[in-house]
């Protein structure tokens, strides 16, 4: 995704960088952008209301991001059919470039700031095996069946290089509907963490894998890119981990000691705040590097750090104002592929791909699911190992949503006609599937797999070492060889950090000098969170 477009072409609240619609005399204009804003603020409050009532009866078949998707869906083929004006149409039409720059980075950052870090970091060797090893392993596996697939005239031929390319983006899951859920129903705090860690990191690997891809394809040459991708993605992604943690540290000690926790400067730190998640999403993208990794770890290192210098006042404006921008995003997200999905020209005449492709990436994403979580487990010892319930649940929740759709969008201009049409008539498909069938049964799945409300009694121990839990190393766990040694080594890092963060980074980094406090900083919001998680 170039960002030398134009952000006053993105100006249409809902179109992003549409091309302008046929002159129209002003007056016209400004009334067909009347009506279309009116669309959409009435979808969003239909969704929200919907999405209440759907709550509070706990009908958890038709979760709130379904229900927003079908709303987008209907509204959009209400629209299709009808006299609908093409001006009008402008307003709705989904453009991958609006949804990264504008809709996506709130929703990343919001779930980097309001995540519980002790599970999410006990679980960290974990979540990186699944979002980066995983999603190279689904891309690939789906990518070679789908070439195979056409080689055996099961389905419709694509080159190998596309090939990948659809398993790359096909491979990016979306955890909003399958999330709500499981905060719904309680379940288990790690399987939260793993399901979460593993598609907000996996899009990250998806976009690398897809953009190199892209590349590999325009230069034709493949096979002396192959290192080239990985060098690639580790550059991409520790860079911008790097960035993400560097704007968050930067702006901790700029609340520290500007002084601006004063009742005449509230306003002023509250603006400044909210500008430094964007601040740090778009230097990523402006230095080619990935935008969702670097905001998400800006999330989590200016609530660990940057928020405990924030006035109370500032304190809580800010938790409820991005509370209440990504619910906006995340619905109208939904909403808005709904209605592009109604409007846009599809390719049906290869059901066989869509069909064979089906079974394909389930057969990916239990290869991706099942192989990581035997290497992740043959790092543990047997107290800590994820449950083979835990590994069906993470396979069934992997869901696609508004990623895997805004990359088939680029595919549709980037490849030929025919090739990209199919990839985004798939894309699509898929998309409307999984979220109205996954989302719709994930409550049935869960009490099926009995993990609702399913308490590990090792949560207790997160208190300990300030919640970095390191695996204890018993008797007979290293006959398992060099392999196994190797995995449990990189486990060990967490116990470090753990004593660099509150020796330290925290004292550094913010205004708190007691351990006491230090403490209940790190561990008070996530632990009352957890209880009201388990109370629901």
């Amino acid at each position: 995704m170039e960002l030398g477009l134009s952000l006053a072409s993105a100006s249409p609240p809902a179109g992003g960088l549409a091309q302008p619609p046929p002159l129209a005399p002003p007056g016209k204009e400004q009334q067909v952008a009347g009506v279309g804003i009116l669309l959409q603020i009435s979808m969003l409050v239909l969704s929200f209301v919907l999405g209440h009532v759907l709550r509070r009866h706990r009908f958890y078949y038709l979760p709130e991001a379904s229900a927003s998707l079908l709303i987008g869906l209907v509204v959009g083929g209400l629209a299709n059919i009808s006299n609908t004006e093409t001006n009008t149409r402008t307003w709705f039409n989904f453009h991958e470039e609006f949804f990264f720059l504008f809709l996506l980075p709130p929703i990343i950052f919001q779930s980097g700031f309001s995540l519980s870090p002790k599970p999410f970091f006990a679980n960290f060797g974990a979540i990186v095996t699944f979002a980066i090893l995983g999603t190279f392993i689904a891309s690939v596996v789906t990518g070679v069946l789908v070439y195979l697939g056409g080689l055996t005239f099961l389905m419709y031929k694509l080159p190998l290089v596309e090939c990948l390319m659809f398993g790359a983006l096909i491979s990016a899951t979306d955890p909003v509907t399958v999330l709500s859920i499981f905060q719904e129903l309680g379940s288990d705090v790690n399987l939260y963490a793993l399901v979460f860690g593993e598609s907000v990191l996996n899009d990250a690997m998806a976009i690398s894998l897809y953009r190199t891809m892209s590349s590999v394809r325009s230069h034709a040459a493949a096979s002396e890119n192959f290192f080239m991708m990985i060098l690639q993605f580790l550059e991409t992604f520790v860079g911008s981990m790097s960035s993400g943690v560097g704007v968050g540290f930067i702006s901790a000690l700029l609340f520290k000691y500007a002084g601006l926790d004063v009742d005449n400067l509230q306003n002023l730190e509250c603006c400044l705040f909210v500008l430094f998640p964007y601040f740090s999403y778009m230097l990523a993208e402006g230095l080619g590097l990935s935008g969702i990794v670097s905001i998400l770890f800006t999330g989590m290192v200016m609530k660990h750090y940057t928020y405990s210098n924030l006035s109370d006042n500032s304190q809580r404006f800010v938790s409820a104002f991005f509370h209440l921008l990504s619910s906006l995003a995340e619905t109208f997200v939904f909403i808005y592929m709904g209605f592009d999905i109604a409007m846009e020209e599809h390719s049906w005449s290869h059901v066989g791909f869509i069909f064979f492709s089906i079974i394909f990436i389930v057969v990916a994403r239990a290869v991706n699911v099942f192989s990581c979580a035997y290497l992740v487990n043959m790092s543990r010892p047997e107290h800590r190992r994820i449950p083979l319930k835990h590994q069906k649940a993470l396979w069934f929740s992997g869901l696609r949503g508004a990623m895997a759709f805004a990359l088939a969008l680029q595919s549709v201009h980037e490849l030929p006609e025919g090739h990209g049409k199919t990839i985004f008539t798939t894309t699509t498909a898929i998309v409307v599937l999984t979220v109205l069938l996954i989302g719709g049964s994930t409550g049935t799945m869960l009490e099926a797999l009995d993990v609702v409300g399913d308490e590990n009694p090792s949560i207790e121990n997160y208190e300990d070492n300030n919640g970095y839990m390191p695996p204890t190393y018993e008797e007979g766990t290293s006959s398992g060889g060099g392999l196994r040694m190797k995995l449990k080594q990189f486990h060990k890092s967490t116990t470090s950090f753990t004593a660099l963060d509150k020796n330290y980074l925290t004292p550094f980094f913010t205004s708190q000098t007691d351990d006491d406090d230090d403490d209940d900083d790190f561990s008070g919001q996530p632990q009352n969170r957890r209880v009201r998680f388990y109370d629901q």
